[in-house]
C-alpha cells in the first residue's frame, strides 16, 4: 500500500451515515440548513472564538475578505505559501507585494513589511506556515500605524494557539480550510472568522450572495455556501479532534527522535505556540539530496510532498522581484507524510530511508 504525504481522516461510516439520515428526515441539503448551523455553534466553542461563517471551500474566504478590504489596491503577502493566497489577491484585481520570509519560521519577516508600504497599500494577507503563527503582534501594530487591515490565511491553523488565545483571534479576518486534507475536514470546506461585528456582517451576506431575507440585499456577495453534505462530514469528524491531533503528535515525535538533525533542519515553532502538527516539512542541504530522498522514498511507494515549491513570487503570471531565503527554503523543504493513521512502524522506515540518504 503506498503512502502518501497525507491520508483523509473517515469517521465511522455508520456516524456519518446517522447525520446524512437527518438530512433525508430534514429534506433540506444547502441554504444554511440545521446541520451547517450546529456545526458552526460547535465549532465556535471548541474553538473559543466569537463567530465563524462556514464556507464551501477555503479559498472563497480570502476571495470575499480581498474583495472587501483589499479595494484592488496593493496587498503586502508572503511568497511562501499554496498558490491560492496569491491567486486570490490577482483573482480579485489587487496587486500582490512580497515580502521575504523569516528564515527560521518561514512566515513572512515583519521586519520587511514596513519598507514595502506604499499609498496603495490596503491590506497584509499573511500566511501562518503550516500552523505556524506570524508575528502577529508586530504585523497588528504595523497595520495600525499605517491604517491597514490584516488578513490571515490560516489554512492549515486549525485549534493553533498563541498565548492561549486562538490564532483567529488576531486579525481583522482569518480564513480556513477544511479540505479533505486538513485536520478537521468536511471533505470540503473552510471558514470565514472576524471579530469585528460590522465587518463580519459584510464577509457573513458577501458568501450568500448579499442576501438580506430572500427579496432584499444588503450587497454584492456570491455563493460561498457549505451544504448539509459537507456539514454532515464535519460533524462526524468533529467528535474525534482531539484524537487526531494526539496521533499526529506521535507521528511528530517520531521523527523528531529519529531524524539525523545534523543534515536536515526543520521549522522552528514561534514561541508562545500550541501547534497542531499539521504538517512535517524538512529542509535538505541542497535540492540534489532533496531529490535523491524523494526518489528513494518514491522506489518505496512513499510519497512526500515539495510542499511550498516554487516559490510564489517565481511563477509567471505573479510579476515578482526576487525573494532569496523563500526561493531557497522551496528548492530545499519537503513535508514528509503525515496522519493520524500513519503507523510508528511505518515512520522509522520512512526516517531509516532519508537518514540512509543523508
Amino acid at each position: 500500500m503506498s503512502i502518501n504525504v497525507t491520508q483523509t481522516f473517515f469517521p465511522p461510516i455508520e456516524e456519518y451515515q446517522s447525520q446524512i439520515q437527518r438530512i433525508w428526515d430534514n429534506r433540506w441539503l444547502t441554504n444554511r440548513g440545521a446541520l451547517v448551523l450546529e456545526l458552526e455553534e460547535k465549532l465556535k466553542a471548541h474553538l473559543a472564538i466569537p463567530n465563524i461563517t462556514i464556507t464551501n471551500n477555503g479559498t472563497i474566504p480570502l476571495q470575499i475578505a480581498l474583495k472587501i478590504v483589499g479595494g484592488k489596491g496593493e496587498i503586502i503577502t508572503t511568497p511562501f505559501s499554496y498558490v491560492a493566497t496569491m491567486a486570490a489577491i490577482i483573482w480579485e484585481d489587487c496587486k500582490p507585494i512580497f515580502v521575504d520570509i523569516d528564515e527560521d519560521h518561514w512566515t513572512i519577516d515583519e521586519s520587511k513589511i514596513e519598507s514595502a508600504i506604499t499609498p496603495n497599500t490596503t491590506a497584509i494577507l499573511a500566511t501562518h506556515v503550516f500552523g505556524n503563527p506570524c508575528n502577529v503582534n508586530v504585523i497588528e501594530s504595523i497595520a495600525k500605524k499605517h491604517n491597514l487591515k490584516v488578513i490571515y490565511d490560516a489554512a492549515h491553523a486549525f485549534g493553533v494557539k498563541y498565548f492561549d488565545k486562538s490564532i483567529f483571534e488576531f486579525g481583522d479576518i482569518s480564513t480556513c480550510s477544511f479540505h479533505a486534507t486538513k485536520l478537521f475536514h468536511t471533505g470540503e470546506g473552510g471558514a470565514i472568522i472576524c471579530k469585528d461585528t460590522d465587518l463580519n456582517h459584510k464577509l457573513y451576506y458577501s458568501h450568500n450572495f448579499g442576501h438580506n431575507g430572500p427579496l432584499a440585499f444588503w450587497g454584492l456577495g456570491i455563493n460561498g455556501k457549505i451544504s448539509e453534505l459537507q456539514a454532515a462530514m464535519g460533524l462526524a469528524v468533529f467528535p474525534y479532534i482531539s484524537d487526531i491531533l494526539s496521533s499526529r503528535e506521535q507521528v511528530v515525535k517520531a521523527y523528531d527522535s529519529n531524524l539525523d538533525f545534523s543534515k536536515i533542519k526543520k521549522i522552528k515553532i514561534r514561541e508562545g505556540t500550541e501547534w497542531n502538527y499539521s504538517y512535517y516539512p524538512v529542509i535538505f542541504k541542497n535540492e540534489e539530496i532533496l531529490l535523491k530522498v524523494q526518489t528513494a522514498l518514491n522506489n518505496e511507494s512513499i510519497f512526500p510532498r515539495r510542499y511550498f515549491y516554487p516559490s510564489l513570487n517565481t511563477i509567471d503570471y505573479a510579476n515578482g522581484s526576487e525573494m532569496p531565503i523563500s526561493e531557497s527554503i522551496a528548492s530545499k523543504v519537503l513535508c514528509l507524510p503525515l496522519y493520524a493513521e500513519l503507523p510508528i512502524v511505518e515512520v522509522e522506515r520512512i526516517v531509516k530511508i532519508i537518514n540512509s540518504i543523508l
